[in-house]
């Protein structure tokens, strides 16, 4: 089982806009006609039988421009998440984000390494394993079990989302309590909590900033904004990956997929925090071992690019609740993830972090008339909850509740 709170279906349209917008020559919104190919650079990377990619460098907004909310940073709002962008950018010189990165990232290995019954304890099937440890619950794309990494979920801002016990059974994922280590590693919360929160605050200046442009294009209420819909949302979700060493017999039988370390998929929420991944030979931080892995992105065009962010900075990535809602103003993209390959990968762990931003499970999604994904979920008023909306998702790609 794939996790719905790091993907979904494939999606991907060249039909990216509702009819009803006024459009510029080249057929995008107003204030949307903007280009990428300023960032593309020309790099060779193995790809076996694929052609090689390019690489763009993430467009990048500064911290400390970022707070000011007299800026104007629509331009590269615009470069980063409209309909010609990669559907990311990054935020740089973010106060003490390096230092905890690395503190929590550092903890992944150990948290992999505890015993397997202190492992189980855990668990939360409940939750679809979208609660504490997960190892083995999902599939890689060829259709077998991912042993290849393991993921530590839960809530950095809130413990306990709430105490209904109807809603904790109805929308397990998102309402169930955390379950922390605290016997066997009980740094991990703290760290856990300590860079979650870091990039949730960060995360709500770019939402800000979004709904500035956004509301450029469209009329939108104040309390209908992405700042507004973050800040009372009670089932934001971080994910902590640690991709255990891997040996050459894995690359062999792997490598010739972009897609090895984590299948495509388009986030399903509203904005994805990422860090740069760390990698450890034997406990040793090293170098990435082979420069065509990392993150792959699908463009609008249907080009694949590889977009790369520097390790002191967090990225965003928009959201497919999100693309919705700003009626295709904001963007999300199909991404994946590809591993290293050949004999310097061996023995290579790598670990990161993800924050899952994302409505309150009893947040009314009301959607415009005119929509390109998973139309058939909508019902005829065009309104949701984002706790109904997920769960017939769920439903739809997984499994249904037993």
């Amino acid at each position: 089982m794939r996790s719905l709170l790091y993907n979904s279906l494939i999606y991907y349209s060249s039909t990216r806009f509702p009819t009803q917008f006024a459009k510029d020559s080249a057929g995008f919104p107003p204030l949307l006609n903007r280009n990428i190919s300023g960032r593309i650079t020309c790099r060779s990377m193995s790809c076996s039988s694929e052609s090689p990619s390019p690489t763009l460098r993430t467009v990048t907004i500064s911290y400390y421009e970022l707070k000011d909310k007299d800026a104007d940073v629509s331009l590269k709002i615009e470069e980063g998440f409209g309909p010609n962008g990669l559907g990311i950018l990054s935020i740089t010189d973010v106060p003490d984000f390096p230092s905890l990165r690395r503190k929590l990232l550092c903890l992944s290995a150990r948290l992999a390494a505890l015993p397997e019954d202190v492992k189980k304890e855990l668990e939360d099937p409940q939750s679809r394993y979208n609660f504490g440890w997960s190892h083995g619950k999902e599939q890689l794309e060829s259709g077998k079990p991912d042993l290849l990494k393991g993921s530590f979920y839960a809530n950095p801002l809130l413990d306990v989302p709430t105490k209904d016990a109807s809603l904790i059974q109805r929308y397990a994922s998102y309402c169930g309590a955390n379950i922390w280590p605290q016997a066997a590693l009980p740094e991990l919360e703290v760290a856990f909590k300590a860079l979650g929160k870091v990039i949730f605050d960060v995360g709500l200046l770019v939402a800000y900033h979004c709904d500035r442009y956004v509301s450029r294009g469209m009329k939108m209420q104040k309390d209908e904004g992405l700042e507004q819909t973050l800040l009372r949302s009670r089932c934001h979700k971080g994910r902590l990956l640690y991709y255990f060493p891997a040996q050459l017999s894995n690359h062999d039988e792997n490598g010739d997929s972009m897609s090895s370390w984590c299948g495509w998929h388009t986030d399903h929420g509203s904005l994805t925090g990422l860090t740069c991944g760390l990698f450890k030979r034997n406990g040793v931080e090293v170098s990435c071992p082979d420069s065509a892995a990392g993150l792959y992105i699908r463009t609008r065009s249907g080009e694949i690019v590889k977009a790369i962010f520097g390790e002191d900075e967090i990225a965003y990535q928009i959201g497919e609740t999100t693309e919705i809602l700003s009626q295709g103003y904001l963007c999300a993209t199909p991404h994946c993830v590809r591993a290293p390959k050949g004999k310097e990968a061996s023995g290579v762990d790598r670990s990161t972090f993800a924050l899952f931003m994302q409505p309150d499970w009893d947040e009314k999604l009301n959607f415009p008339k005119d929509v390109h994904i998973h139309k058939e979920l909508i019902p005829p008023n065009g309104s949701l909850t984002f706790g109904e909306y997920s769960e017939m998702l769920l439903d739809k790609y997984y499994h249904k509740k037993t």
